[in-house]
């Protein structure tokens, strides 16, 4: 049983920042001074050092750039959304933050 790339692409484009966790859970997240992430806060949300996966979209994907080194679980919920932008032969490892690209400077 898995998501469709409908309902996908609507989570995305009706999306406030949110964390999605290697156990299928999903969080909203804000800003801390309300308008875009600081560094420290990605790389609180990813526990590592960053990475920038863009969508086809304006939003983008925050994720662990050491993850699979680290050998992090696989997000599948971060790896569908990265499929349906038309990525493949790839996962996504490590809880991941979805934004907007101007939520990240």
């Amino acid at each position: 049983m898995g998501i469709g790339k409908q309902r996908l692409t609507q989570m995305l484009f009706n999306i406030m920042a949110k964390i999605y966790k290697v156990n299928g859970e999903i969080l909203n997240i804000e800003p801390k001074n309300g308008s875009d992430f600081s560094l420290e806060e990605l790389q609180g949300v990813v526990r590592g050092y960053i990475e920038i996966l863009p969508l086809n979209n304006d939003d983008i994907i925050v994720m662990n750039e050491e993850g699979k080194c680290e050998n992090l679980g696989i997000n599948l919920m971060a790896t569908s959304l990265m499929l349906c932008a038309g990525y493949r032969h790839d996962f996504i490892v490590g809880d991941v933050l979805v934004c907007r690209s101007d939520e990240v400077k």
